[in-house]
């Protein structure tokens, strides 16, 4: 009996749940956050246990009675503090711990495990407000027209043959071949033919990756998630779950969709494994999934090898991208919003400070001072 007694009490401290955990819990299950977000979530619970409990190994290991009574107004506030003086986190990253601390205070209450929630009390740092980054509309033609050759319908049997239809495709005055870093970095990759092949397919990968980033908006996590069923070239749609796992659906236009098939008819070809309609749509030469740090690679790699971008090569920018295009060219608001996936107009309306170029236009050819040159009061 005194055995089957001990084993009852390592079962239940095995199955013990910390109040953290349930929280986390509860934004997986209940609130249907992303993976990314809940992992941000989780960070900030250690920092903040970290910071309160510094002798602690992890979050799990303060007992939930003390870890309750250090939720204080003062206790939040000596943790702003610490963000903004000793980690020297900026304002809004400050405000995201906040937000989170304060989310985690509201779920005690709906536990009554607490009764109010101290995060409200704490002033939280002002914020500049920044403007969406985007890219201008002849920089992406311009890389589009510079990478054509890496999603061409055609097959080059050897590399030597490829390197002749890249250097056609150089039509500037004054190209000379020796002088082109990408031109000898594959002139060095064609002495090994397969190396070649691998280079060329992750190549047309991250060119791949590129497109469908520009051409649909969607977010780095929506487009890793892509699947290959996730694409219907009868109805050019691409089928995207996006946060809290809502779906929803994208037109694809078509030179996306040929791009795509060509894609996966490399893959075919190069990866040379047993694909279904649930393998994951963008895969390396070796068949592996692309994961975040890939395709912020990708997009550094493709994007920063060029000089017609200075900003900041991100996915997120070719997503700011797409909406201020789609604005400057006359879409409304609702349909960007349903597009990107916002849950709301406000997360939407940010672009709308990126089109004073077409409120210039309108302006130019509208207002009757503007369409006379300013010559005449009416």
């Amino acid at each position: 009996m005194a055995l089957q007694e001990r084993i009852s009490d390592t079962t239940m401290q095995q199955t013990d749940i910390t109040l953290t955990d349930r929280y986390i819990e509860y934004i997986t299950v209940i609130r249907r956050y992303s993976v990314r977000t809940q992992e941000i979530y989780a960070g900030v619970l250690d920092s903040f246990v970290a910071f309160a409990f510094p002798e602690a190994t992890d979050r799990n290991a303060v007992p939930d009675t003390e870890l309750k009574s250090a939720l204080t107004v003062d206790m939040f506030r000596g943790y702003v503090f610490h963000m903004l003086d000793k980690m020297s986190f900026n304002p809004r990253t400050v405000n995201l711990h906040l937000s989170v601390l304060s989310g985690f205070c509201m779920f005690l209450i709906k536990r009554k495990e607490l009764k109010s929630n101290p995060a409200r009390s704490v002033a939280r740092p002002k914020m500049e407000k920044l403007l969406p980054v985007f890219y201008r509309h002849d920089s992406m033609s311009k890389y589009f027209a510079a990478s054509d050759i890496f999603a061409t319908e055609f097959h080059f049997p050897t590399p030597a043959d490829f390197l002749d239809a890249y250097v056609r495709t150089r039509k500037r005055h004054g190209y000379r071949p020796e002088r082109d870093p990408l031109y000898l970095k594959m002139e060095k990759l064609a002495q090994k033919p397969e190396k070649f092949d691998a280079w060329l397919f992750d190549k047309r990968l991250s060119r791949a990756i590129v497109v469908t980033l520009y051409s649909t908006g969607i977010r780095r996590s929506e487009l890793i998630s892509l699947k290959t069923g996730s694409i219907d070239f009868s109805r050019k749609i691409i089928r995207v779950t996006g946060k809290g796992n809502k779906t929803r659906e994208i037109p694809a236009v078509p030179s996306l969709c040929k791009e795509i098939s060509l894609y996966l008819q490399a893959v075919e070809t190069t990866v040379c494994e047993q694909r279904t309609l649930n393998s994951p749509l963008f895969v390396t030469s070796k068949g592996t999934a692309v994961y975040p740090t890939y395709v912020d690679r990708v997009i550094k790699c493709e994007l920063g090898d060029t000089r017609w971008f200075t900003l900041r090569k991100s996915p997120h920018v070719l997503r700011h991208t797409l909406a201020t295009e789609l604005l400057e060219d006359g879409a409304d608001l609702n349909s960007i919003k349903e597009l990107l996936g916002h849950s709301s107009l406000a997360a939407t309306q940010v672009y709308t400070h990126n089109s004073v170029a077409r409120l210039k236009k309108i302006y130019e050819t509208a207002h009757p001072r503007a369409k006379s040159g300013g010559k005449h009061g009416d």
